[in-house]
């Protein structure tokens, strides 16, 4: 009879999910089966081992059906920090599989930083004309429509990918590029589009820390949203690394 082979679903879209993925194949080969869970906002999502799959689950009863009904033996919370909604789902549906959260911690500034915390991206919006004119806004493309309000304000908007349709902003260039990017290179966008003021989520890891890396070296001020409350309530184990997340899975579902 052959052995049960666990089977992980992780929920992801971040660079830390993809990590993770990749650590698992590294790990453990073709003696777990894998799952990522992506959301489809991005064109061209990035080549992971395991299956994939794309789109919604229609709510926490749709994630604990689909749980359920794949037999899923351990659940990995990768998703985006600010990504409330599937976190809190994934405590709703995790129908007795041992559920990780698996998160980066927050950016804190040092010396040298000019950071003006907000609580949330409306409060972002109605701050930055009082800082800045020309504003380097990198807080994804479902947050945008929060600044449409104001046409005294010139965005460069940098996204995964380029939209179907405008942005609506008044005033905007879009830059296209997926991360990690480079200090050197978010400073020279600073330089050549004038910009004085960063709008940023406090998304945390390395990938995009370049541009506040760049806005100290240039003495630009930085709107630092905040993370929101945590989604998982404490209904979840916690990982900070990805080889935290691994000694986790090992624990969880006993494989060597």
């Amino acid at each position: 009879m052959q052995a049960h082979k666990p089977h992980l679903l992780i929920l992801g879209g971040t660079g830390d999910a993809a990590a993770f993925a990749r650590a698992v194949a590294t790990a453990y080969g073709d003696r777990i089966q894998m799952t990522s869970s992506l959301a489809g906002r991005t064109r061209a999502p990035a080549s992971l081992p395991g299956a994939i799959r794309v789109g919604g689950f229609g709510g926490p009863d749709g994630l604990r059906a689909w749980i359920i009904a794949q037999g899923i033996d351990a659940v990995v919370d990768a998703t985006h920090p600010f990504a409330v909604q599937i976190s809190a789902h994934a405590v709703l549906a995790a129908a007795g599989a041992p559920l990780l959260r698996l998160e980066r911690p927050a950016w804190t500034p040092g010396p040298g930083d000019d950071w003006r915390m907000v609580a949330d991206i409306a409060a972002a919006a109605a701050l930055l004309p009082t800082v800045g004119r020309r504003a380097f806004l990198t807080v994804g493309a479902s947050d945008l429509g929060a600044f449409s309000g104001l046409p005294c304000v010139y965005f460069l908007v940098r996204m995964v990918d380029v939209p179907d349709s405008p942005l609506f902003l008044a005033n905007y260039d879009i830059v296209a590029a997926r991360g990690p990017f480079s200090k050197s290179d978010d400073a020279r966008l600073m330089k050549d589009h004038r910009l004085d003021v960063v709008v940023s989520k406090n998304s945390g890891g390395d990938a995009t820390v370049s541009k506040l890396d760049a806005a100290r070296a240039a003495g630009v001020p930085v709107i630092m949203i905040a993370r929101p409350p945590d989604a998982a309530g404490g209904g979840s184990d916690r990982a900070a690394t990805t080889e935290q997340a691994l000694a986790w899975l090992k624990r969880v579902v006993g494989v060597d």
